[in-house]
């Protein structure tokens, strides 16, 4: 369904940092949309190796410098570590290229400054890959009847990420909250993203957030629990419910969920599958004062975004996402988590 938005070898894109899978949707999104995939480097040759037989027209870097000094390139796409994630994207910008972060793209208050500042100074742009809303097709539907007027003016989000947690498989870095941010910085920084763009608010206010340890007792300082409770500047609310209570027997990694209530109806996106019905994605169930009614959004508006990004690249727009959205909803996110109380619940 995507059609290039640029001439072949118009805009070029290189890989820096593969601790996280996303960076595999971030880099096909781009090339769907027509950009072409230069080099790629991670100090892990075997996750480059792995990398290089999906892509293999990229070619492997010696250093993070040859990337970021090659002035061939327009924009990197990264999935480091969290932590790690801002300060490189400083470095790209100083450097006069784009950045893509994956989400959470910082884990601190000072990282979001530091970054709005160099992105100020260096007009460079600073994108973050919130793949619930991007790179999902109902989630991308959802706007589009949000905005043809299907349920009225939005008034409240309820937004659920439950995510597989696969402890055997997981880093070390993965149970260090200062690499992460946290349960909320991280998971939840999509949920924020979507309660912002959907409600339209620029600012939100956190009314309540909340951590917890149900049943890591061999991590007890991880968060498999968080919720968060916001008032956004427009009077539109939202709930937050973020988790690694995945069970084994769902055959995806997490029944994300949506509830999006406006004054003329309501609306509710089965993101990854729909229990007992159909094993795929992108479900909408839609009721408003004129029909109730089900829509397969597979296949039906593809991923603008992508697109988009690479416009504003080489146009100079902002059609994608806006700066001060791309910031702000991490802003938010690194906020509720700061204020959230931890609670230990494990049974001893």
């Amino acid at each position: 369904m995507a059609k290039p938005v640029c001439k072949k070898g118009e805009f070029r894109f290189s890989a820096i940092g593969l601790d996280h899978g996303h960076i595999y949707g971030m880099c096909s999104g781009l090339l769907d949309a027509g950009g072409e995939l230069v080099s790629v480097y991670d100090k892990d040759p075997e996750k480059v190796n792995k990398f290089l037989k999906t892509f293999p027209g990229a070619e492997a870097a010696a250093s993070m410098e040859e990337v970021i000094s090659d002035p061939s390139i327009q924009l990197i796409a990264c999935a480091s570590i969290p932590i790690y994630r801002s300060s490189i994207g400083a470095r790209a910008m100083l450097a006069g290229k784009d950045f893509f972060a994956d989400k959470p793209a910082f884990v601190t208050l000072e990282q979001v400054e530091e970054c709005r500042k160099v992105c100020r100074e260096t007009g460079r742009k600073f994108f973050v890959y919130y793949s619930e809303r991007l790179h999902v097709e109902s989630a991308v539907y959802a706007e589009k009847l949000i905005k043809e007027g299907a349920i009225g003016r939005v008034i409240h989000m309820d937004g659920f990420g439950p995510h597989r947690h696969n402890p055997g498989i997981r880093p070390k870095w993965f149970y260090d909250k200062s690499n992460y941010g946290g349960i909320i910085c991280d998971i939840a920084s999509h949920q924020f993203d979507q309660f912002l763009h959907y409600t339209g608010a620029k600012k939100a206010t956190v009314d309540f957030a909340r951590t917890a340890n149900y049943n890591n007792p061999r991590y007890p300082e991880f968060e498999d629990f968080g919720e968060v409770i916001l008032t956004a500047d427009n009077g539109a609310t939202c709930h937050i419910r973020v988790d690694w209570f995945t069970p084994d027997a769902l055959p995806v990694w997490g029944d994300g969920r949506t509830f999006i209530i406006g004054t003329e109806g309501y609306m509710e996106l089965r993101k990854n599958i729909n229990i007992g019905i159909s094993n795929s994605g992108n479900h909408i169930y839609l009721c408003n004062q004129k029909e109730c009614k089900y829509i397969n959004a597979s296949n039906t508006v593809g991923f603008p975004f992508f697109g988009r990004l690479i416009r504003d690249c080489l146009d100079r727009t902002e059609t994608a996402m806006t700066q001060e959205h791309a910031f702000y909803a991490m802003e938010l996110a690194i906020k509720a988590q700061n204020m959230a109380q931890f609670n230990d619940f494990l049974l001893r």
